[in-house]
């Protein structure tokens, strides 16, 4: 009774505290908060790599009651007051780092850092009441794909566990071409996503390592956090089956998404 492994989007910046954003961001608050009823049981814990967080290697948050990082820039003043009070995971931190290592791979823990938005927003929709332990792990400087797949097979144990592995980003990322003109090369990108991600393990293990090949790659992730985390996400269910959950057309303006399940 493995759980799944997610890449989701987290949306843009606080939207669910935002009645205007809140509204456009309907069809995406409706995936983000099935999640849970499909799951085959209640998640032990939530393990979120957020395309917010990136260090030089590895890193665990360990604290167990971890801080807010408000990582937005110009919204009203009330979402700077959101908190969300999950408890974090200081054990499994600390076994998550252990097989970490053990893949080869440098892991550190912080028991400073708080929850960015990719982390704080999705899981405020998906646990409102904030009951569930969540912990973070950071994405490596450089965005190897590679070394991150790697990483998502090291921590693929903690599926057993119980803890819920989320990658959270967003399919295309560009913030200079959030409008009507990104829909081509979104919607190139999205169908090579979705393609790739419906081939058979090694092939689309293969795609994601060679992502800059897809239709208009760099146009859609001229900086590609926010594609990462569904490398780790995938690297944790490699053989499993990956299904889309949320697909989205003219977001933002004129973008397309799509959220995928793995398991």
């Amino acid at each position: 009774m493995r759980l799944p492994t997610y890449f989701i989007s987290h949306g843009g910046g606080p939207w669910p505290w935002m009645p205007d954003w809140h509204q456009k961001f309907r069809k995406l608050e409706a995936a983000l908060a099935a999640i849970p009823s499909e799951l085959p049981y209640a998640p032990k814990a939530v393990l979120v790599i957020s395309g917010h967080w990136t260090t030089q290697n590895c890193t665990v948050m360990s604290s167990p009651q971890p801080p807010m990082v408000y990582d937005y820039y110009g919204f009203p003043k009330e979402t700077y007051d959101v908190v969300y009070p999950a408890p974090g995971a200081p054990e499994l931190a600390e076994l998550t780092a252990q097989l970490i290592r053990a893949a080869g791979y440098e892991a550190h823990l912080d028991d400073a850092r708080g929850y960015d938005h990719g982390a704080f927003v999705p899981l405020y929709v998906m646990y409102p009441q904030a009951d569930v332990p969540t912990y973070q792990l950071s994405l490596m400087a450089g965005y190897d794909p590679e070394a991150h797949i790697a990483v998502g097979r090291a921590i693929a144990a903690l599926r057993d566990e119980g803890v819920l592995i989320i990658g959270s980003g967003l399919s295309y990322h560009n913030l200079s071409l959030f409008n009507a003109s990104a829909r081509t090369p979104s919607e190139a990108f999205d169908q090579w996503l979705h393609d790739s991600l419906s081939s058979p393990p090694d092939m689309r293990t293969k795609a994601m390592i060679d992502w800059t090949q897809a239709p208009y790659a760099r146009l859609c992730h001229p900086n590609e956090d926010h594609l990462v985390p569904l490398f780790c996400a995938l690297g944790a269910a490699e053989n499993d089956v990956a299904r889309r959950i949320y697909h989205e057309d003219g977001v933002f303006g004129g973008v397309s998404v799509s959220n995928y399940r793995f398991g």
